[in-house]
């Protein structure tokens, strides 16, 4: 009897690797510490330890060529001159917090505003403008860095002192893991994010608006006009607001809507439909159609911000020497609902001691 024939053998796949180069913040400046994760299929992410930003992000399509498809700047010390957050940690609290003050525990916190009369994304020198300690490692499927930074009690106003980590992971899966970790001696309110904005046709290829998007919500956050939520979970059926099923971004930006105008184009907070709490669900899908190139979004997160790049014009040049304009990027940032700490109604952001903030984030990349 003869025997069966043995299976093919799996190809062995070159393991992920980490390379640390320094870079210096301007001509005459001193260096800042960067590493650049890459795996089998040709994925690169490079990153900074100031802001823990990611720079750079490139990625093939569906003929092979690679692209960097993150928006953002080729000298570390133009990120901190530009206020657009490009591909940064934001914290200590992502998004808004009305009138840049809440109450917690019978006490008022007054923060930095620089949003009008908000605080938005942590304040004036929130977590993007760090210098965070980065500590690589290496493992047979994958490959990334733990970042660490302590936020001061006091720091843009916030009580508690904060120890934080977050750790990028590149995985020969063609995924970027974001694990969020954090833990205080004092009640704070705690919301981090990662401010990517991605063009998936290459950061310099125009706008997004062709892109399509799903985003697994059936509602949103509808806001005032200072962009604060107004407490209500709004229904996105038969509006502008629903990506419930795959559509262009741009297909109904322009659309006689009142969150529309107010948001001068998308940015608002999409509530993640979920069975159970701090589980990885998809969040989002991202395809641009001319180069196939594909990101899906998980997250143990309640909320997404979607941002279409609204307000990208302006500012210093980016990469190359290109000039960004509105809608240039989106940014998808998983994130609890903004302005949580003044809306007792809406999941809440306060970390205590004792306990640990923890939320994930994976970017899965394909082509189609």
């Amino acid at each position: 009897m003869s025997s069966l024939p043995s299976p093919p053998a799996r190809a062995v796949l070159p393991a992920p690797r980490v390379e640390r180069h320094p870079l210096p913040v301007s001509d005459s400046g001193r260096p800042v510490d960067a590493l650049t994760l890459s795996n089998a299929h040709g994925i690169f992410v490079r990153l900074m330890a100031i802001g823990g930003t990611i720079m750079s992000l490139e990625v093939p399509d569906h003929r092979g060529v690679k692209d960097d498809v993150a928006l953002g700047f080729e000298s570390p010390g133009d990120y901190l001159s530009d206020g657009r957050y490009f591909g940064s940690i934001v914290g200590r609290y992502a998004n808004r917090i009305a009138g840049a003050r809440f109450s917690l525990d019978g006490e008022e916190y007054r923060l930095a505003a620089n949003n009008g009369d908000n605080a938005l994304h942590g304040g004036i020198r929130g977590f993007h403008q760090a210098v965070w300690d980065l500590q690589p490692f290496s493992e047979t499927n994958a490959a990334g860095v733990e970042l660490l930074y302590t936020s001061l009690a006091g720091e843009e106003g916030y009580p508690g002192t904060l120890e934080t980590r977050v750790t990028y992971t590149l995985t020969n899966d063609d995924e970027l893991i974001v694990d969020y970790h954090a833990v205080t001696d004092q009640a704070t309110p705690v919301n981090l994010t990662q401010h990517t904005y991605l063009n998936l046709a290459g950061h310099d290829a125009g706008d997004i608006l062709d892109h399509e998007l799903t985003i697994q919500a059936s509602r949103f956050t509808p806001v005032n006009s200072n962009l604060i939520p107004t407490g209500e979970l709004r229904p996105v059926r038969g509006t502008p607001f629903d990506f419930t099923t795959p559509r262009r971004i741009g297909e109904r930006i322009d659309a006689d809507d009142e969150q529309l105008r107010l948001g001068s184009g998308y940015d608002h907070n999409y509530v993640i439909d979920r069975d159970r709490d701090d589980t990885l669900v998809l969040a989002a899908r991202l395809r641009d159609p001319v180069s196939g190139r594909t990101v899906e979004l998980l997250t143990t997160e309640c909320g997404m911000q979607l941002y279409s790049g609204n307000h990208l014009a302006g500012g210093r040049s980016g990469k190359g020497g290109h000039a960004y304009r509105a809608h240039s990027g989106v940014a998808l940032e998983t994130q609890h609902f903004p302005d949580s700490p003044n809306q007792a109604a809406f999941p809440s952001t306060i970390l205590r001691p004792g306990k640990a903030y923890q939320s994930s984030t994976v970017y899965r990349f394909s082509v189609s």
